[in-house]
């Protein structure tokens, strides 16, 4: 795809990220969304939109800003210098794919302001290496369920359509947890039983989400391999994992490296009331302020949007689509 009129504008998807037993191989995007937009410029200017924005840098040290030049330096281009605007619907540091989001859609918009060059692969190249694990990335870029691994040199993956029955209650807490403090407290090595209890559940996982059986999911999504440790970072979350599917949930997980919490639940289910109870009383009990949002799975990657009203910001071409 060509330049629109010099400017290119992505939408996102956020993610969840290992479900349990699969530990940096399995992702799902979720219906958050990060908006881009990208122009080349005279001076390079950064606008963040929206709250929830502190912290990020406005200058040439932005995350987006870099992997752009990544992009361009991979297709033998320069453009040293660029205007970009960025709106995301997705929390940072929660859990949620934030920042997988945002290299993907840096990638891709990169790429789109240039011609697209770089094929998909190449991006989710670019994108695992970045994230140094392939599930929040994948499921951003393809969409779906995304199964994948990454050898430290190459990654692979099978992009599965999500059962139209799933639906995703999150209980996201008022606070942050960076993915480096939540892999800090992983032992180095496991035991082999804890090994081949992750392996089997995270392939009994798979194939009950390959195959509809949703019946399977309480007891295959259980994890022997971080969501221990991690507990103790999260008030609340053992009781959670622990009781969570007595509530209504199909399953319940630790969302990629926290705080924030995911439960798997079936869409015709009559007991969402009664699980939203739980998750908000388990953590009030804590003494722990979360909001409680319903996501679907998303079928669609990042998309390069290519009708919008050049005259307008970007948050006025995309709020009719912003999460209230």
């Amino acid at each position: 795809m060509g330049i629109q009129g010099g400017k290119v504008r992505v939408k996102v998807p956020g993610s969840t990220a290992n479900l349990g037993p699969g530990f940096d191989t399995l992702g799902m995007a979720l219906d958050l969304y990060t908006w881009i937009e990208m122009s080349t410029a005279a001076q390079t200017r950064i606008h963040l939109l929206g709250s929830g924005m502190g912290g990020i840098p406005t200058d040439k040290s932005n995350l987006i800003y870099k992997v752009a030049q990544m992009v361009f330096d991979k297709a033998g281009v320069t453009h040293p210098e660029l205007e970009i605007s960025m709106y995301s619907d997705i929390p940072l540091t929660r859990g949620l794919g934030s920042s997988a989001a945002a290299i993907v859609g840096a990638l891709a918009c990169a790429n789109a302001l240039i011609g697209s060059p770089l094929s998909d692969d190449t991006l989710f190249q670019m994108s695992t290496a970045l994230e140094h694990h392939p599930d929040n990335v994948g499921a951003s870029l393809f969409g779906g369920l995304v199964v994948a691994f990454w050898d430290g040199e190459r990654a692979e993956y099978i992009r599965v359509e999500p059962n139209e029955q799933l639906e995703v209650l999150v209980a996201i807490p008022h606070f942050q947890l960076s993915t480096e403090k939540a892999r800090h407290v992983l032992p180095r090595e496991q035991s082999l039983t804890n090994a081949v209890f992750n392996v089997g559940h995270s392939s009994v996982l798979v194939a009950a989400l390959c195959t509809g059986r949703l019946d399977m999911i309480p007891r295959a999504m259980k994890d022997a391999l971080h969501q221990p440790y991690r507990a103790p970072l999260v008030p609340g979350l053992a009781h959670i994992l622990a009781e969570a599917t007595n509530h209504g949930a199909l399953g319940v997980a630790l969302s990629g490296a926290g705080p924030t919490m995911l439960t798997l639940v079936d869409r015709s289910s009559s007991r969402k009331a009664e699980l939203e109870q739980f998750l908000q009383g388990t953590l009030r009990g804590e003494g722990i302020e979360a909001t409680l949002m319903w996501l679907n799975p998303a079928s669609h990657g990042v998309q390069v949007l290519t009708h919008f009203d050049e005259g307008c910001t970007l948050f006025e071409n995309i709020k009719g689509d912003v999460r209230t």
